[in-house]
């Protein structure tokens, strides 16, 4: 089943060095990647360059549930674009544009098949602005 792909999006008040800081930095992913307060990334590994890995451990904070988000880089280039695969073959394409003392990030992912589309979209633009909300705070 081939699905469009999904793509969320936020402005963040903060220079885009600031941001890509946030963004790449595993001291810094920890604090923002996740969709609720009951969830949290309590590792973050992060090789930023073409062919690098990533991973983030997302877990519920019960302990109930988690997982290993990661992929490989196919692209990096600094305060600009990164692309990377997930392990299942989609591709996830992010912008950063810097817009003087704001930065505008665009996320576009490929969807799985097992949740619906809406969840998806939702679970990413919580994330997103998660991360708004950590880097203009902090």
């Amino acid at each position: 089943m081939n699905l469009e792909p999904i793509t969320v999006m936020a402005e963040v008040a903060a220079p885009i060095a600031k941001v890509w800081e946030t963004w790449t930095s595993p001291e810094h992913i920890t604090q923002w990647c996740s969709a609720s307060d009951d969830w949290h990334a309590p590792k973050a590994n992060n090789d930023l360059r073409a062919g690098g890995k990533f991973m983030t451990r997302m877990e519920a904070k019960d302990g109930s549930f988690g997982f290993d988000f990661e992929g490989v880089y196919t692209m990096v280039e600094h305060h600009k674009h990164i692309a990377y695969e997930m392990p299942d073959g989609r591709k996830v394409a992010i912008i950063f544009e810097s817009q003087g003392s704001h930065t505008k990030v665009t996320e576009t992912f490929d969807p799985e098949n097992q949740n619906p589309i809406e969840m998806q979209r939702d679970g990413w633009q919580a994330i997103l602005d998660n991360f708004k909300k950590y880097t203009e705070t902090n």
